[in-house]
């Protein structure tokens, strides 16, 4: 007889993250979403009557002060009425899906300029306000009103008809009971069929409150949610003030270099030169000759340690031949020797090349300092649209992206250009980090 395979383990469902998902589970008024209906709705019909009393009172004052020009100001702001309101609902609405929750999702833009006139001139000439505006009339004039009968219909008359044989036993056998308005009960029989069918009205109630709360939060987020128009400006401006934040940087990160490189260092190299030549006029063997020879080496070295650092910042290779022959001349700086696999026959980008460049020499400076490798190779190119680049050693590996603020640096500045940084790193090694950036080749290469 062949044995039977053991079946494989069934994986629990996963919670339903909305109302319109509960609705459709079996057991659905077992679980706390038809509690959770009901309580957004009774929550919209105190909201809405509040709200109808502070705008009945907002536009009551304003018309009364507006006697003597005080009262303008409130009037002008009334527009403003459906901002907190539509705060509250964007919070409001975790109640029915938590998560399809749009409380980050702000339609407003940040004002140009601090100060309240801006805030208010901002807010005034929004879409949003206004529509938030239309969101708050509709709660306080129609919304809340049909939501109060609905509880009523729906929770209130068919628990006070299961109440039913309670009431009967606190009023005494034989009297009339009130259960509803326009209905007494008067015998057992009759209490108890109540009670079975509120529960009956019950049960349906809590599949209409579930539909009634999942159309209320679907209208809310179409008045106050941002729409794809919205989201779409808004990603295009992020977009565009990165792109200019990544210029700037570029730009004040060549200034600096350009400035280190005609001031600070034509002076060391000037002074430099100047202490050699008291050297020759110095009479040798003397302290004086051995604190100039001092001196002169101090300031060699500062030369060279500047030099180092103007590299740093905007290698000249870079800025003139490019990607290609910036990443040879990293590898021939490398304590490890480097095999460099590199073709790119067109230049990129200047902030592209730029965080290319350094992310590969921060990984060769990793290889060095940490790996323990005999050797490393640097391969990539650009093809599809994209920039790709590997570094890889036989080092022992053990590298993790999560404990080395270098790595997440350097993901970051890739990231600010669309870019992504991977690493693979498993104990034994070898290490692999490979580098993607998106862009499009400028210009031909330079020979």
């Amino acid at each position: 007889m062949t044995p039977r395979a053991p079946h494989a383990p069934r994986t629990a469902p996963a919670a339903p993250a909305s109302v319109w998902q509960a609705l459709a589970r079996p057991r659905y008024l077992l679980s706390p979403w038809p509690w959770r209906a009901a309580a957004y709705l009774l929550a919209g019909t105190l909201t809405g009557a509040l709200l109808l009393l502070g705008l009945v009172a907002w536009a009551a004052a304003g018309g009364v002060l507006a006697i003597g020009l005080v009262g303008l100001p409130l009037l002008a702001a009334l527009p403003l009425a459906g901002l907190p309101v539509a705060a509250l609902e964007r919070r409001r609405l975790r109640l029915i899906g938590p998560g399809d929750d749009p409380a980050e999702g702000d339609p407003h833009a940040e004002p140009p300029a601090p100060g309240l006139r801006s805030w208010l001139t901002t807010r005034l000439r929004e879409t949003a306000t206004w529509r938030e505006l239309g969101h708050a009339l509709l709660t306080a004039g129609l919304l809340w009103p049909a939501e109060a009968l609905l509880l009523t219909t729906a929770l209130a008359a068919p628990l006070a008809m299961i109440a039913t044989p309670l009431l009967m036993a606190t009023a005494g056998e034989g009297r009339e009971t009130k259960v509803l308005k326009a209905w007494t009960v008067t015998d057992w029989p009759t209490a108890w069929a109540a009670a079975a069918l509120g529960v009956l009205l019950l049960a349906a109630g809590g599949y209409a409150l579930g539909v009634a709360a999942g159309a209320r939060a679907a209208l809310t987020r179409l008045l106050i949610t941002p729409d794809d128009d919205d989201q779409r400006a808004r990603v295009v401006e992020l977009t565009r003030s990165r792109a200019r934040l990544v210029d700037a940087f570029e730009t004040e990160r060549r200034r600096v270099e350009r400035d280190l490189h005609d001031g600070a260092q034509q002076r060391l190299v000037a002074l430099t030169m100047s202490l050699g030549l008291a050297r020759l006029d110095a009479p040798p063997g003397g302290p004086l000759a051995e604190q100039l020879a001092r001196a002169h080496e101090e300031a060699g070295a500062a030369l060279a340690e500047l030099r180092e650092l103007i590299h740093g910042i905007h290698p000249k290779v870079l800025a003139d031949y490019g990607l290609e022959a910036a990443v040879a001349d990293a590898a021939d700086r490398s304590p490890v020797p480097v095999d460099v696999d590199l073709t790119l026959p067109q230049r990129l980008p200047r902030p592209v090349e730029s965080a290319a460049y350094f992310v590969v020499r921060e990984a060769l400076a990793n290889v060095a300092r940490h790996s323990g490798a005999g050797r490393a190779r640097v391969g990539g190119g650009h093809r599809d649209g994209r920039l790709s680049l590997e570094v890889e050693d036989d080092g022992h590996g053990g590298a993790d992206a999560a404990h080395g603020t270098g790595l997440t640096g350097l993901a970051d500045r890739v990231s600010v250009l669309d870019g992504r940084l991977t690493l693979t790193s498993p104990p034994g090694g070898p290490t692999l980090l490979r580098v993607e950036i998106p862009c499009e080749p400028t210009e031909p290469a330079c020979a």
